[in-house]
């Protein structure tokens, strides 16, 4: 993991090497994913087995899981996961509950009438991965806030597991805890398929697969690709990039926990992000050492290693204004502030998808129980993107009700702006309203 002293010049550079990571899709597999996605329309359910036996491994011969196999795979859960699973659920509810959103209306003195509905949509796709990444927590984050939302139908798509291999052909089934947190949550109908003809299958429907309004939920380079081929044709929630952590340490910070929350992020994957901000040598220099310790003995030394080497950074600051600033430039997914009084540098915190504040607030509190949402904004697109929530599984609709009187009062304005942007047309859909009159 890399030291870097800040001078304006060489963070700027690492900061560049770090936004390179998340760059655009390579063509080939831009190619492959649309290859992918023509056939799932073309060709429906056996495009979408075929491409489960090729990249899965494995596809069912039923692609859906009845509601019964969900509430076995539920009653099978050990009773700790259940308790855990309940308790993240009702947190997660508690905090969702306080985003829905009312419809308004505003009644005119002329007998106007304009409001805005507010309405779930009808149908929406969860894509959970659940191969050698399985996340049951995933479930929860994504369907707790659209049955909050009031979306009518939840459907589910998740990757087969291989369990068996009976004359030569495997047999498959579904990751237990995820399907255990899917009855838990309340998912309406599960299918176990994953990668972009998943998506595709969401997006197009097939003779098994219904079409759905937007896909939502985590998946690697395939699922994101074929999500953002088919936006447009189906709404969906981000184009997630690698896993991102940033810490803002003062000189009060325990080394330990900075170590123990970097690795916690630098373990999801290769590329993904883990950089320290400190005014502190010692702390940077400590934690160092902290990390050398604490990675031992941990199951995915490996794929640290290489996150922490080709994107993992101590950078020593000159001041908190200096970090605070960096912070904001940097927009990270995970934003941990470990330092004294944190809730006083909150307001200026302006780019970050979700904020830890203190020593006992790691950030896998939020990815597994708080209640706050873990689908957050990647690659600095926290400038301008929010986490997932009961927000994203809504639309607005607007209305409008005018009596002839209350049109009569704003007809000469109407007029005046159509004749300014040359539009006779409409200017005379109000002047016939009024032909006949004396």
């Amino acid at each position: 993991m890399k030291v870097i002293y800040a001078d304006n010049r060489k963070e700027k550079d690492f900061l560049n090497e770090i936004k390179q990571r998340s760059g655009e899709i390579s063509l080939s597999i831009s190619d492959m994913v649309l290859k992918i996605i023509n056939e799932v329309r073309e060709k429906g359910d056996e495009a979408v087995r075929s491409f489960g036996i090729k990249f899965d491994g494995a596809a069912p011969d039923r692609f859906e899981i009845t509601k019964d196999e969900l509430k076995q795979a539920y009653d099978a859960a050990e009773d700790s996961l259940k308790k855990a699973l309940q308790h993240a659920k009702d947190n997660i509810t508690a905090y969702h509950e306080k985003q829905r959103r009312q419809g308004y209306e505003i009644i005119k003195e002329n007998g106007a009438i304009l409001g805005q509905t507010v309405r779930g949509l009808s149908r929406v796709g969860i894509y959970v991965p659940g191969g050698t990444a399985a996340y049951p927590s995933t479930v929860l984050m994504n369907a707790i806030p659209a049955r909050i939302a009031g979306v009518e139908e939840i459907i589910m798509v998740t990757p087969p597991m291989i369990v068996s291999k009976t004359e030569g052909k495997p047999a498959c089934k579904g990751n237990p805890d995820i399907l255990a947190a899917a009855y838990l949550a309340g998912v309406d109908r599960v299918f176990l398929s994953g990668g972009a003809q998943a998506v595709a299958a969401l997006t197009y429907g097939t003779e098994s697969f219904p079409m759905v309004d937007k896909i939502v939920g985590p998946g690697n380079i395939f699922v994101a690709t074929a999500k953002k081929l088919l936006f447009g044709k189906v709404d969906i929630d981000m184009i997630a990039g690698p896993s991102e952590i940033l810490i803002i340490a003062d000189n009060a910070a325990d080394p330990r926990y900075i170590a123990a929350d970097l690795l916690s992020q630098a373990e999801h994957d290769p590329m993904a992000s883990a950089i320290l901000l400190t005014n502190s040598e010692g702390i940077a220099l400590d934690t160092l050492k902290e990390i050398e310790h604490q990675i031992t003995n941990l199951k995915r030394k490996q794929i640290i290693d290489r996150s922490l080497a080709d994107f993992g950074a101590a950078i020593i600051c000159r001041s908190m204004d200096e970090m605070l600033t960096l912070s904001n430039t940097i927009a990270p997914e995970h934003l941990e502030l470990m330092v004294k009084e944190p809730l006083k540098y909150l307001p200026y915190i302006k780019n970050a998808g979700s904020v830890f504040c203190g020593s006992y607030t790691p950030e896998p509190l939020g990815d597994y129980l708080s209640g706050t949402n873990h689908v957050l904004p990647t690659s600095g697109t926290a400038r301008f993107s929010s986490p997932l929530g009961v927000d994203s599984f809504i639309k607005k609709m607007s209305y409008t009700f005018y009596t002839k009187e209350a049109l009569n009062t704003d007809r000469d304005d109407i007029l005046t702006l159509a004749a300014k942007e040359g539009l006779d047309a409409h200017a005379n859909s109000i002047k016939v309203r009024f032909e006949n009159d004396i």
